[in-house]
């Protein structure tokens, strides 16, 4: 038996003869009108139309609140993801994390359907947390909730309260939660609110006595490689830590040919302990804005967000802060990395310069990809955020004003992918970032994309390279000057000369 690739399946004569039937009975327009409509949408006029659009939102680059709340509870040791909505949902979302980090994710929901739409879910989440417990045994269950939940009004807090009661779960089981609404936010948000939940859980024993260490809040981190720069920028400093979210192991779990469920993860003692912590520094300030109320107003505890450390500039601000909160000196081996990342911007540097680039994502990570971009001498043209809000908006703004690089660039929040294809067209650039949902806008455009957000679902282990610190700038580096190279290969492929140096 031969099983063919879908791209080859879908060209055999009777799936074509399909296809084109299936034209004649979705669309009564004729193949000239569908392209003369096509044309035009590439116009300044359509643009103007399109960026008209007030309620319509077609391809946004960002998820719902649940996601956020998974990923960071999959960052504890031996937790178990609950969700207190329906099937369907907690499937999209571990679907989405597995496809990103080719991992599975463990999470259970409590199968809401329509008599929980009408009742309630006080029912399906007794049953679930029972049942859940008993099979995988977790030392701790965080539960979030999506959108049917939190239209019904189910109060968390009650529930955990009933289930303990109830002897339904141990009464001391960790089970921190957080109310994630998908209809407001972004991953980002729910990131946040499960990130705040859990601390809270974990801290309320209160402070004891200073443990000397740093917290990290990495944010919503998609790239495993990145905590792990991270451990060994801190470990080469001497600096004692705890990656609050650690899923390093977690999503890259090594294969020892016996399967483990929950691998890795932040060891919940050192959950438990981190409010003794001397400070906490947070990576991505815009997935840490109730995290840094909660640390900074209630542990008192002194709480530092740094830019995203892409870049020179970025890693070096986040490594003056590590040194000044822990009075550690910045060793010669960071001194070297830092070195060799300058050495690998200064010689792609002529094949960068002047670059357009239009980029999309979260804002952390635009921002970081600004400064990286702006040092490698590209332009930045075209930003679009999503889950941007006004302050996103006013410190890119400012960042793109001081360098020359960026003085063509213009910021746009709470717009979409869609959005961007009309830029893209009216005002063309010569590379475009953004995650694996952009390669419509590669195809569109012809334009080179590089590959670099989440999801990453066409491409396999690119979450393993780090992005941030001196190692990140190679890998940026590399990716974005391989990409122009590959194009002008492509474009002098029928030419009589041909380079085999570049």
């Amino acid at each position: 038996m031969i099983v063919r690739d879908h791209n080859e399946l879908f060209k055999s004569p009777e799936y074509t003869e399909l296809f084109e039937k299936k034209k004649e009975f979705e669309s009564p327009c004729s193949s000239v009108d569908v392209a003369n409509v096509q044309e035009w949408t590439k116009t300044e006029e359509y643009k103007d139309k399109n960026f008209a659009r007030q309620v319509l939102v077609v391809n946004p680059a960002k998820a719902c609140q649940p996601l956020g709340a998974m990923l960071c509870a999959t960052g504890f040791e031996n937790t178990l993801n609950f969700v207190q909505g329906a099937q369907g949902c907690c499937a999209y979302f571990r679907s989405h994390l597995s496809r990103h980090f080719k991992e599975p994710v463990a999470a259970v929901s409590s199968s809401m359907t329509e008599d929980a739409a009408v009742f309630g879910g006080l029912n399906n989440m007794l049953e679930g947390l029972e049942n859940a417990y008993a099979l995988y045994k977790p030392d701790m269950m965080a539960v979030s909730t999506t959108c049917m939940a939190e239209v019904i009004g189910d109060d968390l807090n009650n529930f955990i309260k009933e289930a303990k009661i109830k002897n339904k779960i141990p009464e001391d089981l960790a089970t921190p939660f957080a109310h994630t609404p998908s209809f407001v936010g972004s991953h980002l948000t729910g990131y946040d609110n499960m990130m705040k939940g859990i601390l809270l859980y974990m801290g309320k024993d209160g402070y004891k006595s200073p443990s000397g260490k740093i917290n990290i809040i990495p944010g919503f981190e998609t790239y495993t490689g990145n905590i792990r720069e991270i451990k060994h920028l801190l470990n080469l400093m001497g600096v004692q830590h705890t990656v609050l979210a650690d899923t390093s192991d977690v999503m890259d779990a090594p294969n020892n040919g016996t399967y483990k469920m929950y691998p890795g993860g932040t060891p919940l003692k050192d959950a438990k302990d981190a409010i003794n912590a001397r400070a906490t520094v947070a990576l991505q300030k815009y997935s840490s804005i109730k995290t840094a109320e909660f640390i900074s107003e209630v542990w008192k505890q002194k709480f530092e967000a740094v830019p995203y450390p892409i870049g020179i500039k970025n890693t070096d601000a986040f490594l003056d802060t590590i040194s000044k909160l822990t009075g550690k000196p910045i060793p010669q081996e960071i001194e070297d990395e830092r070195g060799r990342a300058v050495d690998a911007m200064v010689d792609s540097h002529a094949y960068l310069h002047g670059k357009r680039v239009a980029m999309v994502g979260d804002p952390d990570l635009l921002l970081g990809l600004i400064s990286f971009l702006m040092e490698v001498g590209a332009e930045p043209v075209h930003i679009v955020c999503t889950n941007g809000d006004k302050f996103f908006n006013e410190e890119a703004s400012v960042l793109l004003s001081e360098n020359f690089f960026g003085r063509n660039a213009k910021v746009y929040i709470r717009k979409d992918m869609w959005h961007l294809r009309s830029l893209m067209f009216t005002e063309p650039v010569d590379l475009l970032i953004g995650n694996s949902y952009t390669k419509f806008l590669w195809k569109d455009t012809q334009t080179p994309l590089v590959r670099i957000g989440f999801p990453l679902f066409d491409r396999h282990h690119l979450h393993r390279y780090p992005i941030i610190g001196y190692n990140g700038v190679i890998n940026l580096v590399n990716w974005t000057v391989n990409t122009v190279l590959d194009e002008m290969d492509r474009k002098s492929m029928y030419s009589p000369s041909f380079d085999a140096i570049r």
